[in-house]
């Protein structure tokens, strides 16, 4: 799959996720085959970019693989500039964030709330699109409500205005990831659009992924939660893919030797403080496997020092080992 002039390397992408598609985390799925890792949403409100939290989503140089950029907001004009500022800080992909479901960001209407104004998703499309010489990409959800499932209306509108590809989320943004995802919606843009097409919503294994991408007839998957705590989904579901076949699960030692790496870069990308808190988050994830009493992981979320933290992984693995 291409946008614009890239070539992805695969088509398993990533999906941007808020607190959680950080620099480290989009690096280790594209190390484990991610075509391509799609930031933490960033607000076009520039009063917000002088925070700790929006200084460290807005570095976007010396990262492996196609950077790509999501913005959230309603204000075309402020949209347009916020590309510009994050083209400049290096980012190759804008993407425009239609698809958020969370109430904060819907009252400003942002994120999905826009499905609901055609016209004014029309302006921040042609706004971003003519403010930036790099492709421009939009992620959506299927509608609204089961009764406003305007998907197509807003997906022929975005490649009339110039969007590179679009991702479907398989759900309203009334039904925010209760119950299943539903494809025939994003089956329906795909045949009504001839841009590039990305599913989403729901994939957690490599028959999930060819099921969806058979049905669908959609360019590209994209991961989200199945990707916390298990980064190796992404190369699973591309030799699935390509070989009809399994790919071994990976040996406790490849488990113990990702896991540790990601967390001694969140420690470094963070610093010591907040490197600490958001370490804890990745570790459940990637315990849920293992321990499943939660034992370890009310004994980890208790430690405050990276040292700690490390000290506590390694002796875990060596008692799993033992």
């Amino acid at each position: 799959m291409k946008i614009g002039t890239y070539q992805l390397k695969s088509n398993v992408i990533l999906a941007p996720m808020a607190g959680i598609t950080d620099k480290p985390f989009r690096q280790l799925c594209c190390q484990l085959g991610a075509g391509l890792a799609v930031s933490e949403m960033l607000s076009a409100n520039p009063k917000v970019w002088k925070t700790e939290k929006s200084k460290l989503r807005m570095v976007h140089s010396a990262e492996a693989g196609i950077r790509s950029v999501q913005i959230a907001g309603s204000d075309p004009d402020e949209m347009a500039f916020a590309a510009q500022v994050n083209v400049e800080s290096g980012a190759q992909i804008i993407d425009i964030n239609m698809g958020c479901p969370a109430k904060k960001v819907n009252k400003k209407l942002a994120g999905s709330a826009l499905l609901k104004e055609p016209a004014q998703v029309e302006q921040i499309v042609k706004s971003v699109v003519n403010a930036v010489n790099v492709p421009v990409t939009l992620k959506i959800r299927t509608g609204w409500c089961e009764n406003t499932r305007n998907g197509i209306e807003i997906a022929k509108i975005a490649e009339l205005n110039g969007i590179q590809s679009l991702a479907v989320h398989g759900r309203t943004r009334n039904d925010f990831y209760k119950g299943n995802a539903e494809y025939d919606t994003i089956k329906a843009i795909k045949k009504a659009v001839s841009i590039p097409v990305v599913a989403n919503g729901d994939i957690d294994s490599a028959e999930k992924a060819e099921q969806v991408l058979a049905y669908t007839n959609a360019d590209a998957i994209m991961i989200g939660r199945a990707a916390q705590g298990k980064p190796w989904i992404f190369r699973e579901i591309n030799h699935f893919l390509e070989t009809g076949k399994h790919l071994s699960a990976p040996s406790l030692d490849e488990v113990r030797s990702i896991l540790l790496e990601h967390v001694k870069e969140l420690h470094q990308f963070y610093g010591d403080f907040m490197g600490v808190r958001i370490a804890r988050k990745h570790v459940s994830w990637y315990m849920q496997r293992h321990d499943q009493q939660k034992t370890f992981r009310s004994i980890f979320n208790a430690l405050e020092s990276t040292s700690e933290q490390l000290e506590a992984l390694n002796m875990y693995f060596d008692n799993l080992t033992k």
